[in-house]
């Protein structure tokens, strides 16, 4: 676990700068798949190949067969997918750092000026720290879902087409340098392997559903923020003025 120790601190930075939804998503990036990834599945998987029993001992038979069924192992297809769907969260990290540092020096070149007027102000946070989602910064952080959720989409298929959905119990390939016969191997702890398959797999899809369902609630409040201006210019335009 000490090798995600770096990750983990960038996405508790990454945390504090997110809507809540994008906090439950954090969360479960965490807790159920660097954590599970990191503490349960080394002990579950170990090395699967050489701990499989197999009806001939052909060198390198074995090794071709289990290329030819699985291109790429189950852990590092997880950990290039964690990789991967955190990355956009922390290029947008990177981005609001740099606007609160702007922000913040904006702030104390205002402190210094007696006049004011015609001063630009700062627009994305408060005195508090606290980020408002708007403008570019607002686009950034919708780009970061939109590329999270590609990602997370295309790791989905990638694990269909690549390891499959399940750990099969028997494997059967007839592959060069195999016999004529082909090569039969029995997996260790096939029915163990894959609880951890579909659990990995729908922990994605509740990934993707909060990636979605946050870029619709941005959507939506902006949408409300656009209404109650438009409602405040037109009742500004409905108010008599006076001479």
């Amino acid at each position: 676990m000490g090798e995600w120790g770096f990750l983990s601190k960038l996405l508790d930075k990454v945390q504090s700068h997110s809507t809540n939804i994008g906090k439950v998503w954090l969360t479960v990036l965490l807790i159920f798949r660097i954590m599970v990834l990191g503490v349960g599945l080394d002990k579950v998987w170990g090395d699967e190949q050489s701990n499989m029993v197999c009806n001939i001992n052909t060198p390198g038979c074995l090794n071709a067969c289990y290329d030819h069924i699985f291109p790429i192992s189950h852990m590092r297809f997880w950990v290039l997918q964690i990789i991967f769907v955190a990355t956009p969260n922390l290029v947008y990290l990177g981005y609001v750092l740099h606007v609160i540092h702007k922000e913040n020096k904006l702030r104390e070149h205002l402190q210094n000026q007696e006049e004011k007027n015609g001063i630009k102000l700062p627009k994305y946070t408060d005195d508090n720290g606290k980020i408002y989602y708007k403008g570019s910064l607002l686009c950034c952080y919708m780009l970061s879902l939109i590329v999270s959720i590609l990602f997370e989409a295309g790791f989905i298929v990638g694990q269909y087409y690549l390891i499959g959905l399940w750990m099969p119990k028997q494997l059967d390939c007839r592959v060069d340098p195999c016999p004529a016969i082909g090569l039969q191997c029995f997996t260790s702890r096939p029915t163990e392997k894959t609880i951890f398959i579909v659990f990995m797999l729908v922990v994605a899809c509740v990934s993707l559903a909060l990636n979605l369902g946050e870029i619709c609630y941005l959507m939506g409040r902006r949408g409300e923020q656009k209404r109650r201006a438009l409602a405040v210019v037109e009742k500004q335009k409905l108010t008599p003025t006076f001479t």
